[in-house]
């Protein structure tokens, strides 16, 4: 089973050439990227069959051992966002690929598609499974140069100056990453973390904070946390439909996993530069509060979910900081619910982009008439992101502040004050679009209907004021939205199950020892 690792990363490579390769086969690509996908999805599900039977699965690539080589680590968390990251990625695939049979690849050109698609998949991968803070650094690059392009494609101005925004903002947080880990090699002479952890207690305490610092900067703006979080909502918008959703459940995720690990595993509480929960708390409160603010006051959705998106990123910094076991839990949950939730939601816009021909809410009108099947797959995952029980968003949320009141202190309450007000502002902010756009009529439109709080909402930069015609709904993009509703009523369904996977997981992730005597210490059976 450990040999299967290494095919996380390398099948989609792999994939990545072949369907450069094939570039004049349009068929041909859409082949070797959905069964790439479908093979890595299948090796994940095993992976945390494994992974949650047996514990982690360490593999020293090369049989070299550890520190000197490359380590992989796939242990329960590892595995259930490889899981996730995978049913994702396949199913916005099918959905593309069902946008460019009807569009004619306008917007998600074949030729560039698949194979950054893919190459953004690698990335992904390796740095879900990455052992050694440099390889983290190469798995965050492999995103960026193909985020870069999926980005930019069909060439238009607005995404060309998104994309700036994008990589600008990306090479910055990459610069800062680059450093702490010079810097971490300096102090401890080693950038596997397992043996940093072992090390790092050494450090003076002042030493220790510089390197949380320098990690924690270069992470939270790649995790879109307050306040670099100014650059999402401009860039994530106005990307193609598919782009847009994955970007929204898979991207900023990359960077919250990195900060969980290194939380986790670098700097405990009692150790050096472990100081930083209390601030953490403060960082998440403005996160939650400044993105949903920002929300509330967008007339544009994919700018409103943009922010919604930056927003619930502090509901995982809040369970992080909380840094208990039943934080961690509720954390890992949270993560889960989020990716497919944001996802499906990104999705379920991009067909009522279709039908309506705009996503401006001003404009928009009758759609529950017109597509009651597109109202219902974009109403759950409203409902759900809402935190509307007994949907995953509200056990998430639920998780987060019980683990909160048990820990109690002033600043945790204020935190849970803070959550729950977003929490409504949110189901607010979802419920407006959904009563403009899909429960108005278009009478009301056509008579000039404004009211005096629409006049006041923030219309898209890069939106000109026309309604484009709008256009039919391939079933490709349908059965993809709908398969990804049903994950997301799979993550309540399952609540039970999920949670005690959840348990298990923060209690692995929380034991730094055990860690460490599974990385450097394992003989390398699994090499």
């Amino acid at each position: 089973m450990s040999a299967l690792v290494p095919l996380m990363v390398l099948v989609p490579l792999l994939g990545a050439a072949a369907a450069l390769i094939t570039g004049p086969y349009p068929r041909a690509q859409v082949a070797i990227s959905t069964g790439g996908l479908s093979v890595t999805t299948a090796i994940s599900a095993i992976l945390l069959f494994q992974a949650d039977r047996d514990g982690a699965t360490v593999i020293e690539v090369g049989d070299w051992p550890a520190p000197w080589g490359i380590v992989l680590v796939v242990d329960r968390f590892s595995a259930i966002m490889l899981l996730v990251s995978s049913v994702v990625l396949l199913s916005v695939l099918v959905y593309a690929v069902g946008q460019g049979i009807a569009d004619g690849n306008r917007e998600t050109p074949v030729t560039i598609f698949h194979p950054t698609y893919l190459m953004l998949a690698a990335g992904i991968y390796v740095a879900f499974i990455t052992g050694d803070l440099f390889n983290l650094y190469v798995g965050f690059e492999i995103l960026l140069g193909s985020s870069y392009v999926l980005l930019t494609l069909a060439g238009t101005g607005a995404r060309i100056r998104a994309g700036t925004t994008y990589i600008v903002t990306s090479l910055v947080s990459s610069a800062f990453f680059l450093a702490a880990i010079a810097m971490v090699y300096a102090a401890t002479g080693t950038v596997n973390m397992a043996q940093v952890a072992e090390r790092i207690g050494d450090l003076p305490d002042t030493t220790a904070t510089l390197l949380h610092v320098m990690l924690l900067l270069g992470f939270s703006i790649k995790a879109a946390l307050f306040p670099m979080s100014f650059w999402l909502p401009d860039s994530y918008p106005t990307a193609p439909a598919p782009v847009t959703a994955v970007f929204a459940g898979l991207l900023t995720k990359v960077g919250v996993y990195a900060i969980i690990r290194t939380e986790t595993l670098l700097f405990p509480d009692d150790g050096p530069g472990g100081h930083f929960r209390v601030p953490m708390m403060w960082v998440a409160l403005l996160t939650m509060v400044v993105g949903i603010l920002g929300a509330a006051v967008q007339a544009d959705i994919k700018r409103l979910l943009s922010f919604t998106l930056v927003s619930h990123i502090g509901y995982m910094i809040f369970g992080v900081a909380l840094s208990s076991p039943l934080g961690l839990n509720a954390t890992v949950y949270y993560v889960v619910h989020h990716i497919t939730v944001q996802t499906t939601l990104f999705l379920a816009v991009g067909l009522v982009e279709r039908i309506g021909g705009t996503t401006s809410i001003s404009r928009l009108s009758g759609l529950l008439k017109r597509a009651p099947l597109i109202a219902v797959l974009f109403f759950i995952p409203a409902l759900n992101l809402g935190g509307i029980p007994p949907f995953s968003g509200f056990l998430g949320k639920a998780g987060l502040l019980i683990a909160g009141a048990q820990q109690g202190g002033w600043v945790v309450w204020v935190l849970i004050v803070g959550s729950v007000l977003t929490s409504l502002l949110t189901l607010y902010a979802l419920m407006r679009v959904w009563n403009m756009a899909f429960w108005r009529s278009r009478a009301e439109v056509e008579a000039g209907y404004r009211s005096t709080y629409i006049n006041t909402l923030v219309e898209s930069p890069d939106d000109e004021g026309e309604v484009r015609t709008g256009a039919s709904t391939p079933r490709l993009m349908v059965a993809a939205t709908t398969g990804m509703v049903i994950v997301t009523l799979a993550l309540t369904a399952l609540a039970g199950p999920l949670f005690a996977l959840g348990d298990r997981t923060a209690t692995e992730i929380a034991d730094r020892d055990a860690v460490i005597t599974a990385v450097l210490h394992s003989g390398g059976a699994d090499g």
